[in-house]
């Protein structure tokens, strides 16, 4: 009878191997796939660099889709520059900004950006601030400081006035806008516009 009872005891143990083999061979294979995904990966990160000129437009395709992120400022009311000094405007702002790092360094500088942009409304008269293309350029001024506040030049846009003298048709017109995907703060948003 001692021998019946010593018998079973060997099975568990087999069990047990038979387990930690089948977790280690699962182990193994799924440390072969991740070394397969992690290869492929870095292959599919050099290949654009491979090519000729690959890794300039690699650098602006991925940073194009950077998604935007957008600031708001408060509505700001002040007084035009018409004679009389009885016409004044409302208006909303939003910045378009390349990224949240960019928005903190904004932010940072409220104070400063909002007198600038106060400064500049108030040079402005109802008739300026009426057509479309005084919205416009207005935009592109007050892109023009906010980018000065933070240390950058102003690049030069055209409104649609500027872009039909020069005869240019609508598929330019389409990519001349007042959006730069390449500056920090991408474009000005009228949020709100009221002239009284």
């Amino acid at each position: 009878m001692a021998e019946e009872t010593a018998a079973p005891a060997p099975a568990p143990v087999k069990g047990k191997k038979k387990w930690l083999l089948i977790i280690i061979a699962l182990v193994v294979v799924l440390a072969i796939a991740a070394a397969g995904v992690l290869w492929f990966l870095a292959k599919q990160r050099s290949a654009p660099l491979d090519g000729e000129g690959g890794d300039e437009s690699a650098a602006q395709i991925e940073e194009s889709k950077t998604p935007p992120t957008f600031l708001p400022m408060d509505n700001m009311v002040v007084n035009l520059a018409d004679p009389g000094g009885e016409r004044f405007a409302q208006v909303g702002i939003t910045f378009e900004l390349s990224d949240g790092k960019t928005a903190e360094k904004v932010k940072s500088l409220m104070p400063t950006i909002r007198s600038r942009v106060l400064l500049l409304l108030s040079q402005r008269s109802a008739e300026d601030l009426l057509s479309r293309e005084g919205k416009e350029r207005l935009a592109v001024d007050i892109r023009g400081e906010v980018l000065g506040a933070l240390g950058y030049a102003s690049p030069k846009v055209k409104t649609a006035r500027q872009r039909a003298a020069d005869g240019e048709d609508e598929a330019a017109k389409s990519r001349k806008t007042a959006v730069d995907h390449d500056a920090p703060v991408r474009a000005v948003l009228f949020s709100s516009f009221i002239v009284q």
